[in-house]
């Protein structure tokens, strides 16, 4: 399962509170988090990343371990303690 921390503003459209918990398919990425996030929480769509292009928005930012993973490659394998559930995967708006 990986956790994933939400802005108050996303959890409230999305109609969560505290963090939400994912299944992981294989070995998560941004790219795989997102689009199960989307999934789950078909309200969220569009509010993270676009419609059209589905690039992130220009105002949110992704952390996994404390570190600012926003512009690594979206395929790129998240963190073990991520993929682990032990650290939880945070979007955060800016």
């Amino acid at each position: 399962m990986i956790r994933v921390v939400l802005p108050q503003h996303l959890r409230t459209l999305a109609g969560v509170e505290g963090e939400v918990s994912l299944d992981a398919q294989g070995r998560p990425t941004q790219r795989t988090v997102l689009d199960a996030l989307e999934a789950n929480y078909p309200t969220l769509r569009g509010t993270i990343r676009d419609h059209g292009t589905a690039k992130r928005r220009d105002f949110i930012r992704f952390f996994a371990c404390g570190q600012d993973i926003t512009l690594e490659p979206v395929d790129d394998p998240l963190p073990d303690e991520v993929a682990s559930g032990a650290e939880p995967f945070r979007v955060v708006a800016a």
